[in-house]
């Protein structure tokens, strides 16, 4: 037996969205940003996955919910 499990599927799958204009804008803010910071361009389209990816890490209701936890209601 392996140490190392079967990998994972990791096909990729295209996804198209539709966003307000004031979010296209603060995209497009992030990527410039982002260039600025790391010296080299990313496209939008490019960022996106990671972006989300980041959210969906540091949501901690959403990580209970997947685990079948369910949300603590009412919680400030």
């Amino acid at each position: 037996m392996l140490k190392l499990a079967k990998l994972p599927d990791r096909t990729p799958v295209k996804i198209t969205i539709t966003v307000m204009p004031d979010l296209n804008r603060a995209l497009s803010d992030y990527a410039a940003v982002y260039k600025e910071a790391y010296g080299e361009k990313a496209e939008v389209a490019d960022l996106i996955p990671f972006m989300l990816d980041a959210f969906l890490a540091g949501d901690r209701e959403f990580a209970k919910a997947r685990k079948g936890v369910p949300p603590e209601i009412g919680k400030a």
